[in-house]
């Protein structure tokens, strides 16, 4: 069995105390708070949206269309079939977060990989860079768009075809850490006591590179909020009856001079839910930046 160098363990110490220091500065953040209450909000109200929901999103009362928003039982009004925004919008939720949540996985599983090893081994480093200057030439909610319109309008192959596109990004971000990274003293040190390529880059330089992989999911989530709401919106995404924020812009564009809340609401909760995120990820990016920890 190798032994573990002492430099291993003296860099796992270092990055316990820093990784302590960075929840101690975004506990001490007024925004980071803020944005990780709105956070947590949302997702409650998307997770137990079954149970908190006033109405089932798909039950129509044509009866009560275009109530406007304070009717008893439609805190925040009816569409035009008479449809509750409100249960709608937290449902609507638990479809943009899923899509978030599953479109960023797809690049994180595909590009830390890619991004290491373009970092790392200099040998492919061209091809992957290559491939990734091919994908950044088109913008990314053209590329998303065309990837939903060939594999079907659904869910997942919104998630999919969003994850896709941020591939790129993911990469270039993993592969200039990986550069950054191996160039420091402790993987030199992992080197010349005989450490192999797999164990300097998963006991080394992926732990250190955590950080920033974090930060980029964190800005990433928010992006590809926006890209389902896009999808949706224009039919390529979730398909009605089944609530999205997108669609419900969709549906509610006909009818804006008419009850405008059946639009603003979901405006508001994709803009809430998307600025929420980046204030996070921006708070967190500070908190790592190591000029604040001289502070």
């Amino acid at each position: 069995m190798m032994a573990v160098p002492e430099v291993t363990v003296a860099a796992g110490t270092a990055l316990t105390s820093r990784r302590r220091k960075v929840v101690r500065r975004m506990l001490r953040n007024p925004l980071a708070i803020t944005g990780l209450v709105v956070l947590a909000i949302a997702v409650l109200a998307a997770v137990l949206a079954p149970w908190l929901a006033p109405h089932e999103p798909t039950d129509t009362h044509l009866s009560n269309a275009f109530a406007p928003p304070g009717t008893p039982g439609y805190l925040l009004g009816t569409d035009d079939l008479g449809r509750d925004v409100l249960s709608r919008i937290m449902f609507g939720l638990r479809a943009s977060l899923h899509v978030g949540l599953l479109a960023v996985a797809t690049s994180l599983v595909v590009g830390v990989p890619l991004g290491l090893m373009a970092g790392y081994f200099l040998a492919i480093d061209a091809l992957i860079s290559r491939f990734t200057d091919l994908v950044l030439a088109f913008p990314f909610l053209i590329l998303a768009v065309g990837l939903a319109a060939i594999r079907g309008a659904s869910l997942g192959n919104a998630a999919i075809a969003i994850g896709i596109a941020q591939i790129p990004g993911v990469i270039r971000i993993v592969r200039s850490e990986t550069l950054r990274l191996k160039s420091l003293d402790f993987v030199s040190a992992a080197i010349v006591e005989g450490a192999g390529d797999p164990w300097v880059l998963g006991r080394h330089i992926l732990p250190n590179a955590a950080s920033v992989i974090i930060v980029q999911a964190t800005v990433a989530i928010p992006a590809a909020i926006l890209g389902e709401a896009v999808l949706s919106f224009l039919g390529l995404g979730i398909q009605p009856p089944a609530p999205s924020l997108g669609t419900m812009l969709s549906d509610a564009q006909q009818f804006a001079s008419r009850a405008p809340w059946a639009a603003v609401m979901p405006g508001v909760a994709i803009m809430l839910l998307a600025l929420a995120f980046n204030i996070v990820g921006d708070s967190l990016r500070d908190a790592l930046d190591p000029k604040a920890s001289r502070r």
